[in-house]
């Protein structure tokens, strides 16, 4: 194998350990967590086991889109509230779906820059809790019933309110759905399945297989990255709890499509599940790492982030991890191990579509030949978004810190985690395992 390069302009970058939570399914009302407080759950026992103080950091990066009302720069929020002091600085970065892959590139070019040695970096999102906003003309009203003095003008505001005015603009749906172009991610998705003719019968086995991967993780107690979170109530929530065990074919067929009712093949059973949940990981120079005597899971080596079509944003990950590739001087079998997150399942088959198909690589990707077939056995080997959720600002770090486990479990050395962005963008990191 060839030995990959630093490519980010300085000095080497090793992630040294990291812990996420359970991904929790959002089960149509607030979850049992805010944002903040799943980002705690996995940082507190991370913080714990590690022989410096939280003070130690020189930053603390979180990628959230959507957080609460009371949780402005979550990512000071949640640091401070792990101990990490008042003089460590702490921001919040937001790239939709990659939100926590750009934490973590934040980290990774300070640390190589020499700005800083050591940062806590990850990504959260409660799905469950997006805001559900209130509409223009309903927050017109209200100024102007906070402006009306004395009974006779409270009256007359009163009259004009309206039964439209309450109803709700649904945070959730409207930040899933591109203004741009008008279309959500699931009518995107619809696209990809159409141009690289994907049937539903393919769609599903994937997801089928999905399930069948993160089930025989858990079984295995392969997932040791997650940390146990605990409610007020003394509820115990150990695992991800979208797997479902019992799906099959037959069961997968009987569901009707969700974003394109006539024509689509898109269904809720072969999309990611809208979920909770937190992911952080510690980044560290070599001077620290030596300092601290810490142990190393692997070094983040290079990133990459590329933009696309927004009606056909499920192809990013192509865009992002071919140059990736090229850059590194690889070819598709030097890598051991890839993540690539499961938005939906189409959204995965169209990008491992992409890199094999010779017109694509050649005119979308500047090739002189396919970029390469992914090996499905080497893919997402523990199941991914459509099993266990996809909260939109901790995939991009649930993805890099589970796919250094994969390479630390099954003795790879080399690995490439990649997701899509809503908006029409793809970002990839590669990872390598120290010999």
């Amino acid at each position: 194998m060839p030995e990959a390069k630093v490519n980010n302009g300085g000095r080497p970058v090793y992630i040294v350990d990291g812990a996420r939570t359970p991904q929790l399914k959002a089960k149509g009302a607030p979850g049992p967590f805010p944002a903040a407080d799943l980002a705690v759950g996995a940082g507190r026992p991370l913080l714990l086991r590690q022989p410096f103080e939280p003070d130690a950091f020189d930053e603390v990066i979180l990628g959230c889109v959507m957080p609460g009302p009371d949780e402005a720069n979550i990512a000071r929020l949640v640091a401070l509230r792990l101990g990490c002091g008042q003089r460590t600085p702490a921001w919040t970065v937001q790239r939709n779906c990659a939100s926590g892959m750009q934490a973590l590139d934040c980290a990774f070019h300070d640390i190589a820059a020499g700005r800083a040695e050591l940062v806590l970096a990850g990504g959260v999102e409660s799905m469950s809790r997006a805001p559900v906003l209130l509409n223009d003309a309903m927050v017109t009203w209200l100024g102007q019933w906070s402006a009306a003095r004395g009974f006779g003008a409270r009256a007359k505001t009163l009259g004009k309110l309206r039964p439209a005015y309450f109803a709700p603009v649904i945070g959730l749906l409207r930040g899933l759905t591109d203004p741009l172009v008008g279309l959500n991610m699931g009518q995107t998705a619809e696209n990809l399945a159409h141009r690289f003719n994907i049937s539903r019968e393919t769609m599903d086995a994937f997801a089928l297989e999905s399930h069948r991967r993160l089930a025989a993780a858990q079984d295995e107690k392969r997932l040791g990255e997650i940390e146990i979170l605990y409610d007020s109530a003394g509820k115990v929530y150990a695992e991800d709890d979208g797997l479902r065990r019992d799906g099959d074919m037959t069961k997968l067929a009987k569901l009707k499509p969700v974003f394109d009712k006539k024509f689509g093949k898109v269904t809720a059973a072969n999309s990611a599940q809208i979920t909770d949940g937190a992911a952080l990981l510690i980044l560290a120079s070599a001077e620290a790492v030596k300092k601290y005597q810490l142990p190393v899971l692997g070094r983040l080596v290079d990133s990459q982030w590329a933009g696309v079509d927004p009606a056909q944003m499920g192809l990013g990950p192509a865009n992002a991890m071919a140059p990736l590739l090229r850059r590194g001087g690889f070819e598709v079998n030097d890598i051991d191990y890839w993540e690539i997150n499961e938005a939906f399942a189409t959204q995965v088959l169209a990008v491992l579509a992409a890199l094999k198909d010779e017109i694509y690589s050649r005119e979308e990707l500047g090739w002189d030949h396919a970029v390469g077939e992914i090996p499905h056995e080497r893919l997402n080997v523990d199941g991914g978004g459509v099993s266990l959720g996809h909260p939109v600002g901790a995939s991009g770090a649930r993805i890099v810190l589970h796919l250094l486990h994969v390479l630390q479990q099954r003795g790879g050395r080399r690995g490439i985690a990649s997701l899509c962005i809503g908006g029409g963008q793809g970002g990839a990191m590669l990872v390598e395992r120290e010999a």
